[in-house]
């Protein structure tokens, strides 16, 4: 991937998400290597609907006939026939249905990409049974599958700004969605063990890319107007096809007992920082409220920069092309990150 694309390639939806699907030379190696259908199970989220296009990309490309299939609820339709036009199957349902968990076909190479996270708090059964029970069924349903296991940088809890959580830290989850989520990592550890499961559990802290994202929320309150509270006060960001293409080439690095991973961008920012440099790019001054606390969410991502690649897409890139995409009003999910968060109530 070129990581100096001009902004223009970003002139539509279209476009944003080739470039969130393309694969790595690494990845396409990967898929060479290994044998066996990809499941997706949370392919209509954030993240999903790019990263299986991703997969299909570069199992065509490593010339490895196999399926690729996305498994969501796919509340709109769209979504699903998106998914489809790109030679991915989809399997609609609901994972905590044990007879629609039967149902869905056998597969070596599972991703896991289900999870709650906003509207957790007022909704915790929900958010338990998402987070911490559904796993159990997931490596019940696939016992010898290699699985990668999305979780968050939130199970860390905030550090001082001047370093980084490391795989190897205590964790100190805040609030009943993060607790949930070390629940959810428990469990993949717990039937990694009991049944020789190969899995990776990777804790992500922030995907972003042009619709949503810590970068986008920033800029379009700049854009606006509207006042940035910088109390938390630093953030570190991956670029979504970076976070993407890490993720998928992870599934060669599964074991038993389950391998730790952060997933996260290399640059340290200071939201302070990264507002002043959106408001230059926008023309518009940024309105900074508050002061910096001590500490923040941020994670290390090296370990699995050093076996899969690091990210290509620096900071000043994602701004360039974020602030390009807000000035031109560009489509958004309408899902603020509420990175600032520092109380775990989401």
């Amino acid at each position: 991937m070129n990581t100096q694309v001009p902004v223009s390639e970003f002139a539509d939806i279209s476009a944003l998400e080739t470039n969130l699907s393309e694969p790595t030379s690494h990845l396409v190696d990967m898929f060479r290597r290994l044998q066996g259908d990809v499941l997706i199970m949370g392919a209509a989220g954030k993240m999903g609907p790019t990263l299986a296009r991703m997969a299909r990309r570069a199992c065509d490309l490593a010339g490895t006939p196999r399926r690729v299939i996305g498994v969501a609820r796919f509340t709109n339709p769209a979504s699903a026939r998106a998914l489809q036009e790109h030679g991915i199957e989809t399997a609609q349902g609901n994972l905590l249905d044990p007879d629609f968990l039967d149902s869905l076909p056998d597969a070596t190479l599972i991703v896991y990409a289900a999870g709650m996270k906003f509207g957790s708090t007022g909704n915790e059964p929900l958010t338990w049974a998402t987070n911490t029970h559904l796993p159990s069924l997931i490596c019940r349903r696939y016992p010898k599958s290699r699985i990668i296991a999305f979780s968050t940088g939130n199970v860390y809890g905030v550090v001082p700004s001047s370093r980084q959580s490391l795989e190897t830290d205590a964790l100190n989850p805040v609030g009943e969605y993060a607790m949930s989520c070390l629940g959810r990592e428990r469990i993949f550890q717990y039937f990694s063990q009991a049944h020789s499961t190969p899995i990776a559990i990777l804790r992500l802290n922030y995907s972003t890319e042009l619709r949503y994202g810590v970068i986008v929320d920033l800029a379009r309150k700049v854009w606006s107007g509207e006042a940035v509270d910088v109390t938390m006060g630093y953030a570190n960001v991956i670029w979504q096809t970076d976070a993407n293409a890490i993720a998928l080439s992870l599934l060669e690095h599964t074991s038993s007992p389950a391998a730790i991973f952060n997933i996260a961008g290399a640059e340290v920012f200071r939201v302070r920082d990264v507002c002043r440099r959106l408001g230059e790019l926008l023309d518009r001054p940024a309105n900074i409220v508050g002061s910096e606390a001590p500490d923040a969410l941020l994670s290390q991502g090296q370990k699995a920069a050093q076996l899969v690649g690091a990210p290509r897409v620096d900071l000043e890139q994602i701004m360039k092309w974020t602030a390009d995409w807000v000035r031109r009003d560009g489509a958004t999910l309408g899902l603020p990150t509420h990175f600032e968060v520092r109380n775990g109530r989401f």
